[in-house]
């Protein structure tokens, strides 16, 4: 088979160059924009680059002026305690819907494929009734306990478990594991790299989710970082937004470092994780 021409290497290069430039503008504008003095956040003139260099100020002002510390713990215990429950709910669904035979399997499927299809803002409102009865509005518990089963988890690891070959579990069962020690000594180990692919969506969703806090949280002591960012906007909008968007760039920062410290896993949970009948 013959290799690509010079030609359309070179423009195969320069698409994927142009389309990453444009998805990375507004993050590099967010950037030099921290980078600015106020007197050259808004001008006349079009300016990428800050004239004078205003980074200390900013990013010192950005952690004074709200608790953004604090909304960033809250993003942290809120997204690890998401993805802690939802793996221990949807490993042993998943393989339930793998490996085992049960009555009612094939409806119980349609359901969770049906849970794919609904947003989660079309159920917003029962959930909230929910929690208020509850009496759990206002607390980190009503931003994590909605979340702790993900169907779009369930469905990618049921396409992972599909992949084991049977022998493996028959294996297992005939060195006298149970289901449960099977689940979490055999699968698990297995599951790693679609495990980490999962989780990269799942932090990345509640991390950003601005729509659920706004909805269940009132204290800016229990806010999210994107939540947290609207209570800074309310002070600094208008003012100056050198630290307004260096907390943006501080609350987006460990989104980026952990895709590049699991990028590896990330796609090598995607790809083994394709779709098998």
């Amino acid at each position: 088979m013959n290799s690509p021409s010079l030609f359309f290497r070179v423009a195969r290069h320069l698409l994927l160059m142009t389309g990453a430039l444009i998805f990375l503008a507004p993050f590099i504008w967010m950037v030099l924009t921290s980078l600015k003095p106020v007197d050259e956040v808004f001008t006349r003139e079009l300016t990428l680059l800050p004239t004078r260099l205003a980074l200390v100020e900013n990013y010192t002002e950005a952690l004074t002026r709200v608790p953004l510390l604090r909304y960033l713990w809250n993003g942290i215990v809120v997204c690890a305690a998401i993805l802690v429950l939802q793996i221990l709910v949807l490993l042993p669904a998943a393989y339930a819907f793998a490996k085992l035979e049960f009555r009612g399997k094939t409806w119980a499927w349609r359901l969770v494929l049906l849970a794919l299809m609904i947003p989660h803002q079309a159920t917003a409102i029962p959930t909230y009734v929910m929690l208020h009865h509850l009496g759990m509005l206002n607390t980190l518990s009503a931003l994590i306990v909605p979340f702790s089963i993900s169907a779009f988890g369930i469905f990618l690891m049921r396409q992972f478990f599909r992949t084991v070959p049977d022998d493996l579990v028959h294996a297992a069962r005939l060195d006298g594991m149970g289901e449960f020690e099977l689940i979490w000594r055999v699968m698990l180990p297995l599951a790693v790299p679609a495990l980490f692919a999962f989780a990269i969506f799942s932090v990345v969703w509640h991390w950003n989710d601005y729509f659920w806090p706004l909805l269940v949280i009132s204290s800016p002591e229990l806010a999210t970082p994107p939540l947290g960012t609207m209570f800074f906007r309310n002070e600094e909008a208008g003012i100056n937004y050198g630290p307004l968007m260096a907390g943006t760039v501080l609350i987006t920062a460990p989104l980026l470092f952990l895709f590049i410290a699991a990028q590896k896993r990330f796609i090598e949970g995607v790809t083994l994780t394709g779709v098998k009948g």
